[in-house]
């Protein structure tokens, strides 16, 4: 599975991206921000993460979870994750998550990563609800998903303890319905990421949502 940005790839994981990951998740201030990643993070941890990820593309689009590396076209380097998890057909949900080499912070490769696996959660997987979460602290994370339209929902009281850091956490919990992004996506309000993130076109989008032509 390969999903293109204008700056960034999403695919699956394999073996060449070891080094990569290690790199990116072996720093206490990425790992402190996510509920399973273990600090030092190792090589055996990577390698036992990507024979897992491996082992959910047999499945192909059939599968419960997608876990995409988030490779720099510019550097042929793997810089994050992102994920969709706990696929529900039925229900047409998930929940999900995102990571970012710290190196790489500051320059909109999670929301543009973002917005991508947006779109294709909802116009090829046909899902109608996301659901995300973020750790109190993690001010980034929520801003981002807020440019989504995104809403806090909830409060998960103690829900985690964090491998990284053993600190026991609440986890503010957002959701995304579908018909809240084709809105805010025609409102213009994030045009900018829309367009390095996605492909589908605001008429396509319009059509989707009102069943009319794009307004001239």
């Amino acid at each position: 599975m390969i999903l293109e940005t204008k700056r960034l790839i999403l695919r699956d994981w394999d073996e060449n991206d070891i080094d990569d990951l290690v790199e990116g998740l072996n720093n206490i201030e990425v790992s402190k921000w996510l509920a399973y990643v273990p600090h030092p993070f190792t090589k055996e941890d990577a390698e036992r993460w990507i024979r897992y990820c491996m082992h959910l593309t047999e499945k192909g689009m059939d599968r419960t979870a997608f876990e995409f590396a988030i490779e720099l076209k510019s550097e042929n380097k793997v810089i994050g994750g992102i994920s969709l998890s706990n696929i529900n057909k039925l229900h047409g949900t998930a929940g999900g998550g995102i990571w970012i080499n710290a190196g790489y912070h500051g320059q909109g490769y999670g929301t543009e990563a973002f917005g991508k696996r947006i779109e294709f959660a909802f116009d090829v997987l046909k899902l109608r609800r996301l659901e995300n979460g973020f750790f109190p602290g993690n001010e980034a994370s929520f801003r981002m998903q807020e440019k989504f339209g995104y809403k806090i929902e909830g409060l998960g009281r103690k829900k985690f303890v964090c491998l990284a850091d053993g600190q026991i956490k609440d986890e503010c919990i957002t959701g995304l319905l579908k018909e809240e992004w084709i809105r805010r996506v025609l409102s213009g309000d994030y045009n900018e990421d829309i367009q390095h993130g996605g492909s589908m076109s605001i008429d396509v989008l319009y059509k989707e949502f009102s069943g009319l032509e794009t307004p001239r």
